[in-house]
């Protein structure tokens, strides 16, 4: 993986990691649901986010690695694991 796409990959993971603790303190301070669901929707966007990002870059470098090697049969397989458990 790509040192600036890691890097884009961390702050997100950052961020959301700061959303769920404010998540966390709207729940205790028992603060109006919608506004609890939106932010929950928010960090789910952002784990979407990253996890299209590291599945791009899986299939940009592991997936076009194994099949230049003649292996790629596994590593499709994967991916195509990957988008149907995203799609359900």
């Amino acid at each position: 993986m790509e040192n600036s796409t890691k890097k884009e990959i961390l702050d997100l993971l950052k961020t959301t990691i700061g959303q769920i603790g404010g998540i966390i303190k709207m729940v205790e301070d028992d603060r109006y649901c919608v506004d609890i669901s939106k932010q929950i929707l928010a960090v789910q966007g952002l784990l979407k986010k990253v996890n299209l990002i590291n599945i791009d870059q899986h299939i940009k470098h592991c997936v076009k690695q194994a099949i230049i090697e003649g292996q790629g049969d596994e590593k499709i397989a994967e991916v195509i694991d990957l988008i149907d458990k995203y799609a359900k």
